[in-house]
């Protein structure tokens, strides 16, 4: 079930401070080069027909929101086999929520300009990148059997009033947030042969296309900041501390819990009290929360609201 991926893999590369990002133009032409060889269809790419073992995790039982509590110990085997299923695909759930949200983000950030310039042509791959995510997300939790699990109501109300009210830094740091640290979940996970072969190929098509991806946001983010008013920075900066707190919180929705025939409200409050896993977000989220520090985004009033979501 294993999509055929090349061996070395895009990396992104940190806007550093004090240096003067690249010429957009001329990395929206790299990233289009890099699209063209290095892209996937996960209708074709993913046999959907594979078997799907009953021994395997749905990810890595060390990123389960409950591991290493007494709860986790309480739980058979079985029983373990089947949440982390339902977490991966409520994480999936949360990606295509997310990645509807940032195909807007994009898409109104080059509306009305020339369809001729690179980083315009560039907007439309990553917004067909993200299209084909969405629908082998949604694959992914139907082939399991799992529900399509969203966040609630109130979380995409205030998701669709982030797109009506942020552009240009805020708007490419919360694409970043969200993107950066499933990126170290699930690098995580596609090396890890305990984990379901559909996870393990999800994850690696991700992982390459979404490298681009995140190249091209750190630099329009460290392009873009240091034109901010005062006011705007700290209005930008309020604005990515939401997010990350929202990303962080609704990851895995309590629902899941259910699956397993545990009470939702109580395990996730103890999900909530998991030092493991906050160790586990907080680690994966270290190398976004240095970019953003440097480039100003992160400080200020603003970073109590990081504290509070256990990312720094």
């Amino acid at each position: 079930m294993t999509a055929t991926i090349p061996s070395t893999m895009p990396t992104s590369t940190p806007a550093q401070s004090g240096r003067r990002p690249v010429d957009r133009e001329e990395l929206s032409s790299r990233l289009l080069g890099s699209a063209a060889k290095r892209s996937y269809d996960p209708v074709v790419d993913i046999d959907w027909a594979a078997p799907i073992p009953d021994d395997l995790y749905g990810l890595s039982p060390e990123w389960s929101t409950l591991y290493g509590t007494p709860m986790w110990d309480s739980l058979t085997e079985e029983q373990r086999v089947t949440l982390t299923v339902h977490e991966y695909c409520s994480i999936s759930g949360v990606g295509i929520w997310f990645e509807c949200l940032l195909m807007q983000l994009v898409l109104k950030d080059v509306y009305g300009e020339d369809p001729a310039q690179p980083h315009v042509q560039w907007a439309l791959t990553e917004i067909a990148d993200e299209c084909r995510h969405s629908v082998m997300f949604a694959r992914t939790a139907a082939t399991f059997g799992a529900p399509s699990y969203q966040p609630p109501a109130t979380i995409l109300r205030l998701g669709k009033a982030f797109v009506q009210r942020f552009d240009g830094p805020a708007a490419y740091a919360a694409i970043l947030v969200a993107e950066e640290i499933l990126d170290i979940f699930q690098r995580d996970l596609m090396k890890d042969e305990r984990v379901q072969p559909l996870t393990r190929a999800t994850s690696q098509i991700h992982v390459v296309e979404e490298a681009r991806h995140m190249r091209f946001a750190r630099e329009e983010i460290a392009r873009r900041t240091p034109e901010l008013s005062r006011w705007q920075l700290r209005r930008h900066r309020t604005a990515v501390a939401a997010v990350a707190a929202i990303v962080a919180e609704n990851l895995v929705q309590p629902q899941v819990y259910a699956s397993v025939g545990l009470d939702p409200k109580t395990a996730k409050a103890a999900a909530r009290a998991n030092v493991h896993y906050a160790g586990k977000l907080r680690d994966a989220s270290s190398g976004l929360v240095t970019f953003l520090r440097d480039v100003g985004l992160i400080g200020g009033p603003s970073e109590r609201l990081w504290q509070r979501a256990g990312l720094v």
